[in-house]
């Protein structure tokens, strides 16, 4: 745990937008200020609960995990339903899986406007992450029990399944970054449970990984895609799919400096990104330096938080990403057009900003 200090105006308004940003049920909206986000997304919060652990404000940890589990606990059918399909070689339709995002008060979002994609598996592999963390050590109290149970078994019956990424993009449908945090849920829900077969599904999952994600001794973001991704930063720091120290760990993370670093230090998503023109997204340059600080490289870590409290607006909030140095600049507008500006603040990004400065 780390103590705020007023001197970073940044940290205390990071705090501030995570607070204000958590709903009476626990959840955590994605950005208030962003219509498209107005949801719940279990990936974000995983990580706005671990951000809130990190600072000691375990109380709204808490209440976050116990509305993830009243919202498993509401769907439990559509979840059963998944994994028995699963489970006998079916490939369900997506609008049968269970969602990433659900409504502030747990419920499926309606079927109205744009479609989105909403199969992505990562979001309950990184609840479990968060979950196990913010216990440390524990095991699951009786009313989160049955939703690790359900959601462990949901992994367990999914992962082999193509679906979207992280960045919510089609890609081939098979993710490098989905299966780490698959790893590091499935791992998770055995210290939760006591339950040996989840880590046995863990290793599993890790051999696929070692077997099928890398090439020139880093992993890449699929199997036929060998780019770097922002997200690949994950698989040492927190998911410990390998230690951060291990060779191709390491060796990810220097080519992701390498190649995704844009002026001035900030973090591309991957090489290639047109969302409001592919800018450097402030969440994975907080992930860059959370990964440095706990390496010992604590020169790096702050430069990469300087350029992230660079980016703030004058009141403190941090965007998703900043657009000054697009990688396709005239997709900047078309995405101001058809959704507005770029979603500020946006939770994750304020809640990865604590993680690297407790880090630090």
């Amino acid at each position: 745990m780390t103590t705020l200090t007023h001197n970073d105006p940044v940290a205390q308004r990071s705090l501030e937008v995570l607070t204000q940003g958590q709903a009476a049920s626990g959840a955590f909206i994605a950005s208030p200020a962003f219509p498209v986000y107005r949801y719940a997304w279990l990936r974000d919060g995983a990580f706005c609960a671990h951000a809130l652990d990190r600072v000691g404000k375990r109380h709204a940890a808490a209440a976050f995990h116990a509305w993830v589990g009243r919202s498993i606990g509401a769907h439990r059918d559509l979840i059963e339903s998944a994994v028995r399909r699963a489970s006998s070689g079916e490939t369900p339709p997506p609008e049968a899986m269970p969602p990433t995002r659900y409504t502030l008060e747990g419920g499926l979002e309606p079927l109205e406007g744009e479609p989105w994609p909403n199969f992505q598996i990562d979001g309950y592999g990184m609840w479990l992450w968060s979950l196990a963390d913010h216990l440390q050590g524990g095991s699951a109290p009786a009313d989160l029990a049955g939703a690790v149970e359900l959601v462990a078994r949901y992994l367990q019956a999914t992962w082999r399944l193509p679906c979207f990424d992280c960045w919510e993009e089609y890609g081939d449908g098979e993710h490098a970054s989905t299966l780490a945090a698959v790893t590091a849920g499935l791992d998770a829900a055995a210290r939760l449970s006591g339950e040996r077969a989840w880590s046995d599904t863990a290793d599993l999952v890790r051999d696929e990984l070692l077997a099928r994600y890398t090439t020139s001794g880093r992993f890449r973001r699929g199997p036929s895609d060998d780019r770097v991704d922002g997200s690949l930063l994950w698989l040492g720091v927190p998911f410990g799919v390998l230690e951060p120290d291990d060779r191709r760990v390491a060796a990810t993370v220097d080519a992701i400096r390498r190649d995704l670093t844009g002026p001035g230090g900030g973090l591309y998503r991957y090489r290639g990104d047109t969302y409001f023109g592919g800018g450097q997204w402030l969440l994975l340059t907080s992930s860059l330096a959370w990964n440095d600080a706990r390496n010992g490289d604590t020169e790096a870590a702050a430069a990469a938080q300087a350029w992230v409290r660079d980016q703030a607006t004058a009141n403190g909030d941090l965007p998703e990403q900043v657009t000054g140095h697009a990688q396709t600049p005239d997709m900047v507008q078309p995405w101001r057009e058809r959704w507005g500006p770029v979603a500020t603040p946006l939770l994750w990004s304020h809640a990865m900003y604590l993680i690297a400065e407790a880090a630090g």
